[in-house]
């Protein structure tokens, strides 16, 4: 009944006696130690440059220690980790938009923060563009995204942050036109000049034919990269399946290289076109054979990044400039462009086109990706029919061909090459020269 305490959810019992009762241990609560302190981003950084399961040259370290310098300037390399937000991401590319090129050259004595504030308010009109600022938030995601893998942050809060670039990528770099792959090809150097050396641009009567007269020719030929034909050894002239090619590649696995590859799809074997052959290509090849060097342009120095192509690509803007040829939007790389603009106008098939020049398959993904890992690529024969019908109407090198050679046609069959350690009157044909210059190809 109510009031009765003897029942109930709430009845108080007396305590009941239990015979031989074990005594119960008091629960043992575990010390809490105190949380190991979070990353700076400094040690990050540090950590990703000497991970050892990345391949990182020096160039790419190089770059890296930019962002670091810029990091550094608006966050302070200290910074926790965890005190990398969005806020915090969003504030970085903010100063970026309106960050000087070269700010610490231009505004020695300023923070970071405060040369983009000045550049703002003077309204400086050399600040980084788009695909700088871009270049810049998409290395700081590839630290972050380190950081995710090795547990030290939850996500990346950089994902997804940059700026609409206002050109189109495809129109960042141009394709040099017909009268400035004249004003090139008819400059001093080309023509007559004192030296490739200082006085390049001066006409003269030297003709040498050394790295500055050649690089320009096979790239407009080959498409290749700059630094993959600066890099070139004499080896990488080679015969495959009949074929003279260059074998664009780090070389075998076993020995130490010191070259590098843009991607994957980088190497590969290029047919050696008939106006190279016509210019003397081969000739050039079998002097540095015999001379015994192991660099094709053996008068190209690597640089400090481990690039050869860094010199020559400073080099070939002053050469365009005192040619006439210099134009907004093209460089170098334009060689590239132009040799894809001709493969598309001789009406080669995209995936021949993309074998020659080393270009990813477009999609990089699902079937195209599972497809293009099958089987060893076109045959040498295929792709030399290919370049074979590369042409550039308009442009007329007939003043460079060597006064000894036929005006076409000067095919490796009919050319012969003198033995390394032979003397000059003892020459063999190089298709059968087998042991100096037949190779197999590419296998995977």
């Amino acid at each position: 009944m109510a009031g009765d305490w003897g029942v109930g959810p709430f009845a108080v019992h007396e305590p009941v006696a239990v015979a031989n009762a074990t005594p119960v241990s008091p629960v043992a609560i575990p010390k809490v130690e105190p949380a190991a302190p979070g990353k700076t981003f400094r040690e990050v950084f540090d950590l990703f440059l000497s991970d050892p399961s990345r391949d990182r040259t020096q160039k790419t370290a190089s770059i890296y220690e930019g962002l670091f310098t810029v990091v550094s300037g608006v966050w302070g390399a200290d910074i926790a980790l965890d005190d990398i937000d969005r806020a915090k991401c969003r504030e970085l590319l903010d100063v970026l938009r309106t960050l000087p090129s070269n700010p610490t050259k231009r505004f020695p004595k300023m923070t970071m923060v405060e040369a983009s504030r000045m550049a703002k308010e003077t309204g400086l009109s050399t600040v980084l563009s788009a695909g700088s600022i871009n270049g810049y938030m998409a290395k700081l995601r590839t630290l972050l995204t380190f950081a995710v893998q090795e547990g030290w942050i939850e996500r990346n809060v950089a994902k997804g942050l940059g700026v609409i670039d206002p050109i189109r990528r495809r129109d960042k770099r141009l394709p040099f036109a017909t009268e400035q792959l004249r004003l090139i090809f008819d400059a001093p150097l080309y023509r007559g000049c004192i030296d490739d050396g200082a006085g390049y641009a001066t006409p003269g009567p030297s003709r040498p034919r050394r790295g500055r007269f050649w690089i320009p020719l096979i790239a407009l030929y080959t498409g290749m990269r700059l630094n993959e034909i600066c890099q070139l050894d004499v080896a990488d002239i080679q015969i495959v399946e009949g074929v003279d090619c260059i074998f664009v590649g780090l070389g075998p696995s076993t020995e130490a290289s010191d070259k590098r590859l843009k991607t994957a799809s980088s190497e590969r074997y290029i047919p050696i076109h008939p106006a190279l052959h016509d210019l003397g290509l081969m000739d050039f090849v079998a002097k540095q054979r015999r001379s015994g060097r192991r660099k094709l342009f053996s008068d190209l120095p690597a640089s400090s990044t481990g690039y050869y192509s860094d010199k020559f690509s400073r080099w070939f803007s002053r050469f365009t400039e005192k040619a006439g040829a210099a134009r907004p939007r093209t460089c170098f790389h334009s060689f590239r462009h132009c040799y894809r603009d001709a493969l598309r106008e001789a009406g080669i098939p995209h995936e021949v086109a993309l074998a020659l020049g080393g270009w990813a398959s477009a999609g990089g993904k699902g079937d195209v990706e599972i497809a293009a890992a099958y089987g060893r690529g076109y045959r040498l024969s295929t792709l030399l029919q290919a370049v074979e019908k590369v042409e550039f109407p308009g442009l007329d090198l007939g003043h460079l061909r060597p006064s000894n050679r036929p005006p076409s046609g000067a095919l490796s069959p009919d050319l012969s090459f003198e033995v390394p350690g032979d003397s000059d009157s003892d020459v063999v044909d190089r298709a059968t020269d087998d042991q100096a210059w037949r190779v197999s190809p590419l296998t995977t």
